[in-house]
């Protein structure tokens, strides 16, 4: 079921901020309203989906302002896993390897493959940061923006050719933590999310009126 509702999702049939009705999709797909119920409850713990208290489950919004509000705060919290993770010479070989796989699904212009594995990068950052903190703020924050970021690309039909030269900016971060340039890893990093904010300003995000 959570595959199901996800597909109404990403091809737009459920747009962003949309009420999700636990009884029109159960009687839409013949089931209990509880196994949509659960449905909606793994598609939060994915991020797509955000529910308050009272108040039905709605399909994760974010406006342009809020978009570029998050990178900015991703700046500097991955600025600091960066700077931690080469000031600790940590192992980057997972963090390559998520390289390496971004660059296969660029070439075969799988924008799934690619967003997903953007999210495993950053997240993985974060990880060789070796601060439970950071990480758990950062798990908080990035899976409801890839969410959101998932679907808007579907959406826009972009495609992957944009993430072309931003592909090559996380080999560059993961050059940099290799060679234990701390400092040098922390500015690139801040600089390299002003980029890809410019890449989805240009490329999939909706802009406010």
């Amino acid at each position: 079921m959570a595959e199901r509702l996800l597909s109404e999702i990403v091809g737009g049939v459920l747009s962003p901020g949309e009420n999700i009705s636990e009884r029109i999709w159960a009687h839409k797909y013949g089931v209990a309203q509880a196994s949509i119920r659960e449905a909606i409850n793994i598609l939060e713990r994915d991020g797509f989906v955000t529910k308050e208290s009272g108040r039905s489950a709605r399909v994760v919004n974010l406006s342009e302002e809020d978009v570029f509000q998050l990178y900015q705060v991703r700046a500097a919290l991955e600025g600091m896993a960066g700077y931690l993770a080469a000031s600790s010479g940590a192992d980057v070989s997972d963090l390559q390897n998520i390289v390496e796989a971004m660059r296969i699904a660029s070439q075969a212009h799988d924008s799934k493959a690619l967003t997903d594995c953007d999210l495993r990068f950053h997240l993985e950052l974060c990880r060789l940061s070796g601060n439970g903190h950071l990480l758990g703020y950062a798990q908080k924050l990035l899976r409801p923006f890839f969410a959101f970021v998932r679907m808007r690309v579907s959406v826009s039909g972009q495609g992957t050719s944009a993430w072309g030269q931003d592909v090559e900016a996380h080999q560059r971060i993961v050059d940099l933590i290799r060679e234990g340039e701390a400092e040098l890893t922390e500015h690139y990093v801040k600089r390299s999310m002003t980029r890809f904010a410019s890449t989805a300003r240009m490329n999939w995000l909706p802009h406010d009126k």
